[in-house]
This record gives structure tokens, sequence and C-alpha cells, in this order.
């Protein structure tokens, strides 16, 4: 894959719309009509700015996608989503143009179609289980459900009202979500359509959890994401920010002394981890978590409105090779670093990072270097990072993630001379709840323990999102949000 200028992949699109008889397709032609590549900015322009990388797609690469769909009757493409959109059904609507029926269908079950649009890994998810995918034999040609998903709900946000669903009668219930992150929206979306009162207790001043922390402005625009939260907010939903649950208030007074009939814990997985390694402690390094939060929360990248200490140096290393090493990398670059290097200790076969963030991190200038690991970071007389001493890699036998697992290779030190390090290494559960909740129950790593319902070992308390399944993605906390609603509007109706 390489860099289409978006001007090009317009008039392609344009050509070939007046090309096709869409009246008379048959499933082998619709398999022969390409794939729509995701028109996006320059590289070298958009490596030095924090506008949105991806521009979305043209009217006309829209109508050319969602015809590619072949409407299986048996939807595998629904299966694969954790939040079972009526895929196929968005997908004719937009082919035939109404974009407001689209939207309206993708809302029945997500009211973040635009972050999810933008943010969801579909090419694991829906795409994977796409019949043009598999009939093509390349899933990567799968048809674009994302973006087609992106493109009809920023169709409605830019006509300026925004639908919202039917709110079911008042029924005197009362349900606190705790946290604003995509489960906790999604709850609490859930929750309130049942016509239950909700209160939404967040700990920062901003909501969005994760995607307002840790997504960065060039992946998910924050007007967007705070345009989705006005949408759903816009039912009814009460806020409660500055608000530490467990802290200000235990789980265990919200329920017998506040008056909830049923609390959902979404707090997250927010606890970075480190190697655990000499020098983690030098000045230079910090986790993605502090470096990210600090570049999008507190508009760090933005150094003329906003005085945020951040640090990068001439040259960055950041460890980890999944999603949030790619935002890591990608956004030190943009707020000063020359080289930008990502260390990963399997090849990039094995990343599980989105193919597009690291197509995207490539064409701006990020460096990788695979099969290899830091075993110490250096410091200099004043305790500054000036370099990493890595160890390289070989591929061993699968481990039990289905990867090959890696082995050092004796004898193979070598320094990089490096200004700041970054730890992107995922996220634990932050520890906050379960040691002022003893009621709840923890496994070993420290995430909740739930049912198949979400329901938590302490009556009335469910949970769902990173804070039960580790770090996660959007989408797949999303889809514990919803289980857990439906769980907890089931309780209530029967009370």
């Amino acid at each position: 894959m390489s860099y289409i200028p978006a001007d090009t992949l317009k008039k392609e699109a344009e050509n070939l719309v007046k090309e096709i008889d869409f009246s008379s397709l048959k499933p082998k032609d619709r398999l022969k009509i390409p794939m729509q590549e995701m028109p996006a900015q320059e590289p070298k322009a958009r490596a030095k700015n924090i506008q949105e990388v991806a521009i979305g797609y043209y009217e006309e690469q829209v109508k050319l996608e969602a015809e590619r769909c072949l409407q299986c009757k048996n939807a595998p493409c629904v299966k694969g989503c954790p939040v079972a959109i009526d895929i196929p059904g968005f997908i004719k609507a937009a082919a035939e143009g109404d974009y407001q029926k689209s939207v309206n269908i993708i809302k029945k079950s997500s009211m973040l179609p635009a972050i999810c649009g933008r943010v969801c890994p579909q090419e694991t998810q829906c795409m994977a289980e796409c019949t043009v995918g598999k009939s093509l034999k390349d899933m990567d040609k799968s048809v674009a459900i994302g973006r087609i998903e992106r493109f009809v709900a920023d169709w409605e946000r830019a006509k300026g009202k925004m639908s919202i669903p039917e709110i079911a009668p008042a029924t005197g219930k009362k349900v606190g979500i705790v946290g604003s992150g995509p489960a906790g929206l999604t709850a609490a979306a859930d929750v309130r359509k049942s016509g239950h009162e909700v209160v939404l207790f967040e700990a920062f001043h901003k909501l969005g959890g994760v995607m307002i922390y840790g997504i960065p402005e060039f992946r998910l625009p924050k007007e967007i994401l705070d345009k989705e939260i006005e949408n759903l907010l816009s039912m009814g939903v009460r806020i409660k920010k500055n608000f530490l649950v467990g802290r200000t208030r235990k789980v265990k007074d919200l329920i017998e002394k506040d008056g909830f009939d049923a609390l959902f814990i979404g707090t997250g997985a927010g606890l970075p981890n480190f190697m655990n390694i000499e020098g983690e402690n030098l000045v230079g390094v910090s986790s993605a978590n502090e470096f990210l939060t600090r570049a999008n929360l507190m508009k760090a990248y933005n150094p003329d409105k906003a005085d945020t200490p951040i640090f990068t140096g001439k040259r960055t290393a950041v460890i980890g090779g999944g999603n949030v090493a790619m935002d890591a990398a990608r956004m030190a670059l943009r707020v000063g670093a020359e080289e930008v290097y990502v260390i990963y200790r399997r090849t990039e076969k094995e990343m599980p990072a989105r193919r597009e963030e690291i197509v995207h991190a490539r064409e701006e200038g990020i460096i990788f270097s695979f099969l290899s690991s830091p075993v110490r970071i250096l410091g200099d007389e004043t305790g500054k990072v000036k370099g990493i001493e890595c160890l390289k890699y070989e591929l061993g036998e699968p481990d039990d993630s289905g990867r090959r697992k890696p082995v050092a290779v004796k004898g193979s030190e070598f320094i990089l001379e490096m200004d700041s390090v970054i730890m992107a290494l995922g996220n634990s559960s932050n520890p906050l709840i379960s040691q002022t909740a003893p009621e709840i129950g923890v496994n070993k790593w420290g995430n909740i323990t739930v049912d198949e319902d979400g329901k938590t070992s302490m009556d009335r308390v469910y949970a769902g999102g990173d804070i039960v399944l580790g770090a996660a993605t959007v989408i797949l906390a999303m889809g514990e949000g919803r289980r857990a609603a439906a769980a907890i509007n089931k309780l209530l109706a029967e009370e």
C-alpha cells in the first residue's frame, strides 16, 4: 500500500461511478468493483500538523464501496461486530443515498458511529467475516464497513441536527455509571433508553475516557468526540465530573445511601505497565499513558495555547507494537522529535497494531526496529536518558497468544542513542475500585470478575470494558457496556 493523493482517488471514483450500471449488478460484478482507499493528507505535511490524517470518503467512493456488499442473508459481518450493528442494512441505505436512514440503523446499536468508524479495528472484527474478502481470498479487500459508517455519521453531524433514540416513559429507577469511556457511555445510553434515570460519574474534567486522553487528535478529532457525547447526553443523562468513585464516594455508599438501584463500573485500565529494567526512572522516560494524556487531554501539541510539559528531544524510542505505540510514536514526531524509533521484539507480522496505523506511521517517517527489545536504559551524569541498550531476538515456537515467541540472541547487544523513551506496553486495571470495595472480586491481574451478564460479585453492581477485559478496543468495551446494560434493564424490569 502506497500513498495516493486524495484528488486522484476522487477522480477515479467519479469516473467509475459513471461507467457502472448499478441497476443490474450480479454478485460477480460486485466483486470486480475495487475497494476504495481512504483519502488522506500528504505524509510529509501531516507529520508536522495535528489535523486528522484520514480525510474521509467522497460520496462517489461511498457509492462504490457500499455497492460491493453482497447483502448476504446470513450476515456474517454482524456476528463479528461486538455491538451487533445491522451492517447490511446500513450499507444498503448508504448505497441508495439515504444517509439518514443508514445512520439511524447504526444508532439502534451504537450511539458513537463517528468514533467507531474511525478507531474500530474492523479488519479483525466485521471485515474478517465479510464474504467479499473471503471470495477474493484477501481480507484486506473486504467491504470497508467502518469507512462507510464514518461517512454517514459525518454527513449527519454536518447537517447540524443529530437524531437521538426514543426514550421509554420514566420508571422511577436510578442507575449510576462509573466512567465515561466507551463502555460507560454505551451502558448509559442503553439504560436511559429504557426510561431509567442515569447519572454518569467521571473522575476527569472532560468526558470520553480513553477516547479523550488516549487517542490522538490526528486519529479522532476531539470536536467530533464532543459532538457524539453531546448527542448522547441530550437523551437526559446527568453528569458529575471530577467525581472519583472510591474516593469521592465509595461504591457501597452509592447503593446503600444514595439510592442507586444499580451501578455499572467502566473505569478502564489506566495503570501503565513497565519493563522493570535498569534506567526506567531516568529523566526522559515516560509511559505512553502519561505522554498521550499530556498531549491529548492537556493539549501539549498546541504550545501556543497550553503550557503543558512534554519532552521528546531529538531522538525518541517507543517500546511496543500496539495501536498505543503507533499513537505515541506519531505524536512524538508532531511535538518535536526529529527521529522516532518503534522497538518491537517480534516482526511486523506479529504486531497487534492496525495495519492502517503501521502504514501511516511508516509513511510519516517512523523508523521500525523489529526483533529487538531494551535490556536497560542508559543515562548521563545528570540523570537524563542518553541511550538504550537493546538485545536482538529471533522467533521460536508459538506462545499462548498464538504468536511465535521471541527468543533472545546471546551476545547481540547494541546501543541506540536516544533522548527520550516512551513505554507503550499496555495498561493494568487501576486498583482503586477493588481497594475501596472489597466485596467486588478481581482476578490475579486486578481485573474485575463478572458473570455472562457482566454482574460482579457485589449485588446490583455490574462492570465492563477494560476494567474487565484488560486493555482492549473501543468497540469491545462498547459491547461489554451493552451486555451489562441489558442485564441491568432486565433486573429493574422484574422488580
